[in-house]
């Protein structure tokens, strides 16, 4: 295992020094303007991030809506006889599995109380999120697609 570097963890900003403080004061400005911020003093983390309780939150709502979809999708009976749909069952499966693998991360985090604002670990969810949602639109269209030319109504019935 290895061990945990500076960069997971939060950092915490040290007072600044007397002599730059009351230069800063001496010069007018207001404390914090001014003074160079040490390296490695990043914000706060915003709501909904990887590893806040807001995010898991959010994961874990995905993860229900991507179930709640395969569920309604499923309980229909014309579902087997189209095989447009069986694609996107199986791109709301990958979804509720990538929304649950992420939603235990951010358990993990939270339990560890890391942060998971490293630049390798958002590379990872911006990708993985941007895949996901680029195949659920692209199947989607695509039933939508079929789905209009199945239902087509005939043209005596739209005049």
């Amino acid at each position: 295992m290895r061990p945990s570097r500076p960069a997971v963890h939060p950092v915490e900003a040290p007072p600044p020094p007397p002599a730059a403080a009351a230069q800063a004061q001496a010069q007018g400005q207001g404390e914090g303007e001014g003074v160079a911020h040490p390296r490695g003093v990043r914000m706060k983390d915003p709501p909904g991030a990887p590893g806040t309780p807001a995010g898991l939150g959010l994961r874990l709502a995905q993860a229900f809506f991507a179930a709640a979809a395969l569920a309604v999708m499923a309980s229909t009976n014309d579902f087997p006889s189209v095989s447009a749909f069986s694609y996107l069952v199986a791109a709301a499966i990958l979804q509720c599995l990538w929304s649950l693998s992420l939603a235990f991360v951010d358990i993990y985090a939270l339990l560890v109380k890391r942060s998971l604002r490293n630049a390798r670990a958002v590379c990872i969810f911006t990708i993985g999120d941007g895949e996901s949602l680029f195949s659920l639109v692209m199947i989607s269209t695509y039933v939508l697609r079929i789905t209009v030319q199945v239902l087509r109504l005939p043209q005596q019935w739209l005049s």
